[in-house]
């Protein structure tokens, strides 16, 4: 899936993206999809972002989701998971404007009720954890870890600065921590709230 934000530039993330088996746009994204050389296999969301002829040129593909209540990122999200697609890569959800980036990482965690999902960024990827997750990692590799509950208290295993069933009340007390290996782990108590984690790409990525 494609948002409007800035594509990723790091080989890893481009290679997914042009391997996708289906591409979805929210919207105007299909602009910037375009010069890869691969056409979206759908364009959903209110439309209000996209050319006239690009609409033209796509109209077979068009989804038009004329409510205001959501996001076209949750537009989307919504219309991948009617059609029965239950797992997620979202691209391009970060950058250029910092209120659609934080607000696009806050709903990554209730996109994860419904469906296996994951963002990727220019930096790295960004995953939601459950009560017991595990991470591949490799030593080294800087991790940050982010409470959307200031009340969830979580233990890590694998990392350099381990956190002992404390909670992370402010969002910057869970990042620049770093896995020790090729897996690093996070445990928290199912429905105390959402804890996502970010790991950066390897240096030749």
């Amino acid at each position: 899936m494609l948002a409007c934000g800035e594509l990723p530039t790091r080989g890893v993330a481009l290679q997914l993206l042009r391997s996708a088996i289906v591409v979805v746009c929210c919207d105007g994204a299909v602009e910037s999809l375009l010069p890869f050389g691969r056409e979206p296999d759908y364009i959903v969301g209110d439309l209000d972002s996209i050319s006239p002829e690009l609409k033209e040129r796509f109209a077979d593909r068009l989804h038009h989701v004329a409510e205001q209540e959501s996001n076209d990122l949750t537009k989307s999200i919504n219309f991948c998971r009617r059609k029965g697609y239950g797992k997620i890569t979202i691209f391009g959800a970060t950058g250029k404007r910092e209120d659609h980036t934080l607000g696009n990482i806050s709903l990554l965690a209730e996109y994860a009720r419904e469906v296996e999902v994951q963002m990727l960024t220019g930096y790295g990827v960004l995953n939601v954890a459950s009560g017991s997750s595990s991470f591949e990692s490799f030593a080294g590799q800087q991790v940050s870890i982010f409470c959307l509950s200031p009340q969830t208290c979580i233990a890590t295993a694998g990392l350099k600065y381990p956190i002992s069933g404390s909670p992370l009340p402010s969002w910057w007390m869970g990042t620049l921590n770093e896995a020790l290996g090729d897996s690093f782990s996070i445990h928290f108590s199912e429905g105390e709230g959402s804890v996502l984690a970010f790991r950066e790409y390897p240096k030749q990525a």
